[in-house]
C-alpha cells in the first residue's frame, strides 16, 4: 500500500508509541519522520550511493518543518545520485570549523604566549593589550584570512582611540605572533610588512632621573610609617639599582649574608646575578619583620609579594609632595616619574660617585657584549661591592646633607 503524504498538521498531532517509529512520506520517497517513544520528532532521508544504503539526518521537528524537510531531502537525494553523502559533507565541514577555531588569531596568540611567553619580559602586559585591543576585532578570525587592510584598520582605530604609543607598540606584538605562526607553517605569510608601524609617533626612550631635591623628597617620604612596604621597596630599588619586579619579589632565601643572588629565572638575562648589598640595604632588609609562611621581604598581606604598584604609587606621591613643600611651599607634585626611574637614578649616581662604567653595568645586571663578554668571566664581586657602597654613601649625603657642605647638583 502506498504511503500517505505527510501534512504539517498531521506531523504536529503524531503521538509517540512504546517503540521508535519511522513514518515514510508518501510525497517524497526516502523521506521519513522519526518519532521516539519520548515524543521527540526528527527527519531522516534514506538513499543509496554507489549501491550502498545511506541514511542522513535532516534536523528536528518543528525546527525543521515538513516543507524544509522535503527540500533538504530532495537536495540530499540529488547529491547521492552524484556520489555525494550529505552526512560526510557535514562531517567535513565540522572538521573544517574545528580546524578554523584552532587557527583563529586568538588561538594562535594564546599558543604562542603559552610556548614562548616565558621568554618575554612583559608577557602579562602583552596579553592585556591583545585582550583589550586586538582580540575584539580579530580574535575569532582564522589567522589565514587576516589581510593587510585588516591590520591597517586595526592600527588606525588604536591610534585614534588609544593614542600613537599603543599604535606603535601593538603591531610589534602582533608581528611577533604572526612571524611565529609562519615559522610553523608551510604556506603562511604574515600580512605585516615594513613601514606599517606608526614610526612618526615612536615612543621615546625614557631618560628621566631624579634631581637631588626630588631624590631627597622621595627618600624621606619612603621612610614614613604610612609608606609601608612600598616605601621600603622604593629605597631598596635606589640602593640596589634592581628592576621593579626583581626587587618586589626578593625572597629571604635569596639573601645570604650581604649577598643577594637574583636567580636566572627572575632575571631578564636568564643568568644568576649576585648583588653585594651595601650596609644600608642590609639594614633595610633587617628592619622588615619576618612573617612565618611568607617568603618575601616586601609584602602587603604577609602572603604574596607586593603588588598594586599604581595605587600604592598614587598614595605615595601625596607623601612626596609634603616633603617637597617643606623646602618649597609652592612646590608641585613630582612630574612624570616611574619606579624604573629610580633604577636609572641609581645608575647615574654611581657614575657621579666615580664608579667605572663597566662596574655599573655589571651592578645593573647588564650583559657585556662582544669579545669581552665571551672571554671575561670574572664576577667583579669586589668591584660591585665597592660600587654599591659608594652609591649608598652618595645617597646618604644627598638626603642628609651637612649644613656647611654644599651638595653639587648635576
Amino acid at each position: 500500500m502506498a504511503s500517505k503524504a505527510l501534512t504539517q498538521v498531521g506531523v504536529e498531532k503524531m503521538k509517540p508509541s512504546d517503540s521508535r517509529r519511522e513514518i515514510p512520506d508518501g510525497l517524497l520517497a526516502g523521506l521519513y519522520l522519526v518519532v521516539q517513544p519520548s515524543g521527540h520528532k526528527s527527519w531522516a532521508v534514506r538513499t543509496r550511493i554507489n549501491g550502498r544504503p545511506v541514511k542522513a539526518t535532516l534536523g528536528s521537528f518543528p525546527a525543521v518543518s515538513l516543507k524544509d524537510a522535503r527540500d533538504f531531502g530532495r537536495a540530499a537525494i540529488l547529491k547521492a545520485k552524484n556520489g555525494i553523502s550529505v552526512t560526510e559533507e557535514r562531517r567535513e565541514q565540522q572538521r573544517k570549523n574545528e580546524a578554523a577555531r584552532g587557527s583563529t588569531f586568538k588561538a594562535v596568540a594564546e599558543e604562542f604566549l603559552k610556548r614562548d611567553g616565558k621568554e618575554l619580559r612583559s608577557v602579562d602586559s602583552r596579553r592585556k593589550t591583545l585582550e583589550r585591543l586586538v582580540y575584539p576585532p580579530l580574535g575569532k578570525r582564522p589567522i589565514d584570512e587576516i589581510r593587510r587592510t585588516d591590520i591597517v584598520r586595526l592600527l588606525d582605530k588604536i591610534e585614534d582611540e588609544s593614542g600613537p604609543v599603543m599604535a606603535d607598540r601593538t603591531p610589534a606584538y602582533v608581528r611577533r605572533i604572526l612571524n611565529w605562526h609562519a615559522s610553523r607553517s608551510d604556506d603562511y605569510r604574515s600580512p605585516i610588512v615594513r613601514g606599517m608601524a606608526r614610526t612618526k609617533s615612536k615612543e621615546r626612550e625614557r631618560d628621566r632621573t631624579l634631581s637631588d631635591d626630588e631624590l631627597r623628597a622621595v627618600w624621606r617620604a619612603a621612610g614614613r610609617e604610612e609608606a609601608g612596604a612600598f616605601g621600603k621597596l622604593v629605597r631598596y630599588i635606589l640602593l640596589t639599582t634592581a628592576r621593579r619586579n626583581e626587587a618586589a619579589k626578593v625572597r629571604r632565601e635569596e639573601v645570604e649574608g650581604t649577598d643577594w643572588t637574583l636567580p636566572g629565572a627572575r632575571n631578564k638575562t636568564g643568568l644568576d646575578l649576585i648583588r653585594p648589598l651595601s650596609k644600608a640595604a642590609v639594614d633595610l632588609l633587617a628592619s622588615i619583620d619576618e612573617v612565618q609562611g611568607c617568603p618575601y621581604y616586601f609584602s602587603n598581606d604577609a602572603v604574596r609579594a607586593i603588588g598594586g604598584f599604581g595605587k600604592a604609587k598614587a598614595a605615595f606621591e601625596t607623601a612626596v609632595l609634603k616633603e617637597l613643600r617643606e623646602g618649597d611651599p609652592e612646590a608641585k607634585a613630582l612630574p612624570n616619574w616611574t619606579l624604573h626611574d629610580l633604577r636609572r637614578t641609581g645608575r647615574s649616581l654611581m657614575s657621579r660617585a666615580g664608579v667605572p662604567t663597566d662596574h655599573t653595568e655589571r651592578c645593573l645586571g647588564h650583559v657585556i657584549g662582544g669579545v669581552r663578554g665571551v672571554y671575561d668571566k670574572y664576577e667583579y664581586h669586589r668591584e660591585k661591592q665597592l660600587a654599591f657602597k659608594k652609591l649608598a654613601a652618595l645617597i646618604e649625603r644627598i638626603v642628609n646633607p651637612v649644613d656647611n657642605v654644599a651638595v653639587i647638583r648635576r
